[in-house]
């Protein structure tokens, strides 16, 4: 559910810890703690977070998409599709967008299409997707093409319908 920010404001707790502050304790024990099931459930609640577009500020002053683009080089699976799975949903604002770019995020995302948990491959396409088109279309290589033309023909209908989508695009001028 998307909020506003004077919704924020009336829903702060009775500590007053404010969206900004939530956010950058989650980080901050995302860092600290030696948990890996803690380190789980924080980044869950980061990636439920980076859904909602009145957090991408937030977000991007505390350098959320770092730590997201970091968890594509874990070998962890649930840290990996957390971490993707938040990308997916910043990568729509242009700013993330751009900054993803920056970070060689179009490399390390298409190193995960061919992942063998179904999700985290479905990430991986969305967000390339979101980064790509329509107006980085000159950064698609013949290598993700060549990926994403796989799906095409897949059976399963998800893999199917995200790449014959991306592959449409891939042809629009």
């Amino acid at each position: 559910m998307f909020t506003r920010k004077s919704t924020l404001v009336k829903k702060t707790g009775p500590d007053r810890v404010g969206r900004y502050e939530f956010l950058k304790q989650l980080i901050v024990e995302f860092g600290t703690t030696k948990s890996l099931e803690a380190k789980k459930q924080v980044l869950a609640n980061l990636a439920n977070f980076s859904y909602d577009p009145v957090n991408f500020e937030f977000l991007k002053q505390l350098h959320a998409i770092d730590l997201f683009l970091a968890q594509l080089s874990e070998d962890n699976e649930d840290l990996l599709h957390f971490g993707l799975s938040a990308l997916c949903n910043l990568s729509p604002d242009e700013e993330c967008k751009d900054y993803i770019i920056k970070l060689n995020g179009i490399k390390l995302i298409s190193d995960r299409l061919f992942h063998k948990n179904e999700e985290i491959a479905l990430n991986a396409i969305t967000t390339l997707y979101y980064l790509i088109y329509p107006s980085n279309k000159h950064l698609l290589t013949r290598e993700i093409l060549d990926k994403v033309q796989f799906f095409e023909s897949h059976q399963n209908p998800r893999y199917k319908n995200l790449g014959t989508i991306f592959m449409e695009e891939s042809k629009n001028d």
